[in-house]
């Protein structure tokens, strides 16, 4: 069977985290099954930090068209929730925007297999600028938000900015507010998160290859 060279491989998939250790957790990651070429960037700490990381890898002729997938950690906002949780965003919000997310339900079933055993939460996951502890919470709560981190907002407006393309927000809790963290690592919970992070890959992959790719 010939191939076209004319015609367009499978598209990028970009998956955009914040901190050394998650990178860490989606590099020792099961990468069987992947539909195209996979990046995990490090986009740095915080919405401005994100921003940049974002638009600039976007920018790149490789990166062009692809499905942006940001995750990592985050604080859970709902009485009920435990470390290594997970949340799957059907929109961000920050700073008044908000950004739908796609293929929600998709990645819902696909985290429950790779996952089994974890809870599952999905609404809408909003951005912050620092660490929400504390009363915070509540304020956020209240809002309609499930859990907030300062990067997925920023990275997919800044995706959707750069062109049209398929994003998602899937974050795992390692902090709720009956089991504030003090530092990622060296706590059970934050042990727990780690090894779910490892194990999300497959489920991005099958909504990866799943999306509409839009036509540019």
């Amino acid at each position: 069977m010939s191939t076209d060279p004319a015609r367009p491989g499978p598209a990028p998939l970009l998956v955009a985290c914040a901190l050394g250790i998650e990178q860490l957790a989606l590099r020792t990651g099961d990468r069987g099954g992947a539909r195209g070429p996979v990046t995990v960037l490090r986009t740095g700490m915080g919405p401005k930090a994100a921003e940049r990381a974002v638009t600039r890898a976007l920018g790149k002729e490789s990166l062009r068209d692809a499905a942006v997938v940001a995750t990592g950690f985050c604080a859970g906002l709902a009485p009920g929730m435990h470390p290594g949780d997970l949340v799957v965003a059907d929109e961000t919000r920050h700073d008044g925007g908000r950004t739908p997310c796609v293929g929600t339900g998709l990645l819902v079933e696909q985290l429950v297999r790779a996952v089994p055993g974890r809870t599952v939460h999905t609404g809408p996951l909003t951005g912050s600028d620092h660490v929400v502890r504390g009363p915070e919470r509540g304020d956020l709560l209240a809002t309609g938000a499930i859990a907030v981190d300062m990067e997925s907002a920023v990275t997919l407006r800044s995706a959707v900015t750069a062109g049209p393309r398929p994003v998602a927000a899937v974050r795992v809790v390692v902090d709720a507010p009956q089991h504030e963290l003090v530092r990622i690592g060296t706590v059970r919970g934050g042990i727990s998160a780690f090894r779910v992070l490892r194990a999300v890959l497959p489920a991005f992959f099958e909504w990866h290859r799943s999306s509409p790719l839009p036509r540019r």
